[in-house]
């Protein structure tokens, strides 16, 4: 399933539109600021699809029966460019738990890439739900990787994807490898360069957020 928010125009679709724009990304922190909040948004969507359970609360009035989540998602993200939208899915999921993944293009000298992945750090996934969130969705390698991996450490109930911007190739390559994964997008393009880049896209979601890094 995938589910592109910019559908419908909302405040997100304002987000999208000015994480896109040369002339307001040269401010980092609005930048990531603006992923922050798509995040919240989807988020709040994927909210509505957790199981809850009633809870009996007590107010200084009385009894009240409130409905509250049954179960904690998996907050995961792939360092470094997902820490800005990992931040605010936390932000809602303010009790969850963490997994961080280190998954990258590792250029070769004809100019094609593979993706690495070195590093992961992550809590008992067994019967959970997950949401994995990556900026960029443009070939979808890096994050077919970081799901096949995730499912090494147990056996989750969902995965959830969560990307400011998809590319409609990238999002057919996660599909046929991992075809029970929801895919929310804050927007999608149809063009993939030669190197992997999307376009209009944006540019380099980590090197707006965190500034510039040596190439690998």
């Amino acid at each position: 399933m995938v589910i592109n928010l910019s559908e419908h125009h909302s405040l997100l679709t304002n987000w999208v539109s000015e994480i896109r724009d040369i002339s307001i990304q040269n401010d980092r922190l609005r930048f990531r600021r603006n992923l922050e909040r798509i995040a919240e948004v989807i988020g709040y969507e994927i909210s509505k699809q957790l199981n809850t359970a009633e809870k009996e609360i007590t107010t200084p009035m009385g009894k009240y029966t409130g409905k509250v989540l049954q179960q904690q998602p998996v907050l995961a993200t792939i360092l470094r460019a997902g820490l800005a939208m990992h931040n605010g899915l936390l932000n809602y999921f303010d009790k969850a738990d963490n997994a961080f993944l280190s998954a990258y293009r590792k250029h070769n000298p004809d100019g094609s890439f593979d993706i690495s992945l070195e590093y992961l750090s992550c809590p008992d996934l067994n019967d959970r739900v997950v949401i994995l969130s990556d900026p960029m969705l443009a070939t979808g390698a890096s994050l077919v990787k970081s799901v096949q991996h995730l499912q090494k450490q147990g056996k989750y109930k969902k995965v959830h994807i969560v990307c400011a911007i998809a590319c409609t190739v990238g999002i057919e390559h996660v599909l046929s490898e991992l075809p029970d994964v929801t895919i929310w997008c804050g927007d999608i393009d149809n063009e993939l360069t030669s190197k992997g880049y999307i376009v209009p896209g944006l540019g380099d979601a980590g090197d707006l957020a965190f500034g510039t890094k040596m190439q690998c």
